[in-house]
């Protein structure tokens, strides 16, 4: 019995050090034990979970370029590129309206807001003022206008990935008119910085099991668990609807490619993990980008579809804006016919494409379309405020999910998807012939205990 128990703590001890899913999920019940007993101490661990996220948004714009730069040049073909980002917004909204549709059905069905009986005059316009700093959502002109760069280093330094991309489109569009023979060197160096970029990301990602701590005992500590039981039915039909929705996506999946949601699942459950821990999709964009790559999917698909589809294709975000719009209305006991339902859709439709990167988007959504039906004070947005922190989580997992489909979907219907290495991959296996990423030795690119190969270095 003791050599029994001595063997197991040392797996343990080696899963621990070598396995950042465990490392990660570690961190976040750390996180909630700190949060919950030490509320203050809890409170202002923020920065740690605040350093990380700065961190990765460094090296997103530089690899993002990269990526799409170099799939451009290598595909050869700028048509196909076109196809690809036509295919992805079509694919885009179909999703979106479907998880608004989703939505909308559920909270119709459950009445999460029913019997709550709350006077708009008694909620507080200036709460969610406070909250949105008084911004607004961009127009749809104003929105295709900031997507245009006015200085190449701008794009870079706000981090704007719209700009960035329509830099590399055309940085690539020019490499390809210009060919290799008249510069031979520029493509073998963004490939060179590429490299370079992910190891760079190797290196902050062993930083993940404490960012997660930080975020996870900063969000206990200070809103605490109360929220849980005042909001619970609103909480469980938002996050119940997004797991059918991820159903309904993996069904879609499925008949698309072939592939298995759930596989992908495991594969980048480290990924998954890391983005509920710290709240937030963007930390691990770029080993999604590699571990879709990995996976069979070309370099143009993964570089334009994954990026365009954090502003495009806001599915967790729009499962929770159509349950939110109908809270409200029975919160306050305004019924909403079927009519103004459908014009809740098609506002929502539009609202949710300009949330990307604008502060308190979610409650500048929620104001537009409660202005467009005319039966919602705007004032009663703020009965979701003591709720919406704790709806990250399944924003960012369903948000993350979303794109990662529609960059297999939309692979595949491009003709850019290797289905054999994408199955050998989600089963676990290692497909030969296929070359290492160099990378740093972060803890998550070695072989799990059980056998599953991570690897998310591989091309």
């Amino acid at each position: 019995m003791p050599h029994a128990t001595g063997s197991l703590a040392r797996r343990a001890g080696r899963m621990l050090r070598t396995s950042l899913f465990a490392q990660v999920l570690l961190a976040l019940l750390l996180g909630v034990l700190v949060g919950r007993l030490w509320p203050q101490a809890g409170s202002a661990l923020q920065p740690l979970g605040d350093g990380f996220v700065r961190l990765i948004k460094a090296v997103i714009s530089p690899l993002v370029f990269c990526v799409v730069v170099a799939g451009i040049t290598k595909a050869g073909d700028l048509k196909s590129f076109g196809r690809i980002g036509v295919k992805a917004l079509i694919w885009f909204e179909v999703a979106t309206s479907a998880a608004l549709v989703v939505g909308l059905l559920a909270g119709n069905l459950v009445s999460p807001g029913a019997g709550m009986h709350i006077d708009p005059a008694s909620l507080d316009k200036g709460a969610v003022d406070a909250r949105t700093g008084g911004g607004k959502l961009p127009s749809a002109a104003q929105f295709i206008l900031e997507a245009l760069p006015n200085s190449a280093v701008g794009a870079f330094a706000e981090n704007s990935l719209l700009q960035v991309l329509v830099l590399a489109c055309l940085v690539g569009a020019a490499l390809l008119h210009l060919g290799q023979k008249r510069v031979p060197q520029l493509l073998p160096l963004i490939e060179q910085t590429q490299d370079v970029v992910f190891t760079l990301v190797g290196y902050i990602m062993r930083l993940a099991p404490l960012a997660v701590f930080g975020a996870t005992a900063h969000l206990v500590g200070q809103y605490g668990l109360g929220a849980m039981s005042t909001y619970g039915k609103l909480i469980a039909v938002c996050y119940g609807v997004a797991l059918v929705f991820l159903v309904l996506l993996g069904l879609a999946l499925k008949a698309v490619t072939g592939l298995s949601l759930w596989k992908f699942v495991r594969y980048t459950r480290e990924e998954l993990l890391l983005a509920l821990g710290t709240g937030s999709s963007e930390t691990v964009m770029p080993r999604m980008m590699q571990k879709l790559r990995a996976a069979g999917c070309r370099d143009d698909a993964v570089g334009l579809v994954l990026p365009t589809g954090y502003s495009f294709n806001l599915d967790g975000a729009s499962i929770y804006l159509s349950v939110g719009t109908l809270f409200i209305a029975q919160a306050i006991g305004v019924h909403l016919s079927l009519g103004r339902q459908i014009t809740v859709v098609l506002v929502l439709m539009l609202t949710s494409k300009g949330m990307a990167g604008v502060p308190g988007s979610a409650f500048l959504a929620l104001s537009a379309t409660a202005s467009a039906l005319g039966v919602i004070p705007a004032a009663a947005v703020a009965l979701l405020l003591g709720v919406d922190r704790i709806m990250d989580s399944m924003r960012v997992v369903t948000n993350l999910l979303g794109n990662c489909v529609a960059v297999f979907a939309v692979s595949r219907w491009e003709g850019a998807l290797d289905r054999v290495t994408a199955k050998q991959v989600l089963a676990g296996a290692t497909p030969a012939g296929r070359a290492q990423q160099p990378a740093a030795p972060a803890p998550a690119d070695r072989e799990e205990p059980d056998g599953a190969a991570v690897a998310p270095g591989e091309k």
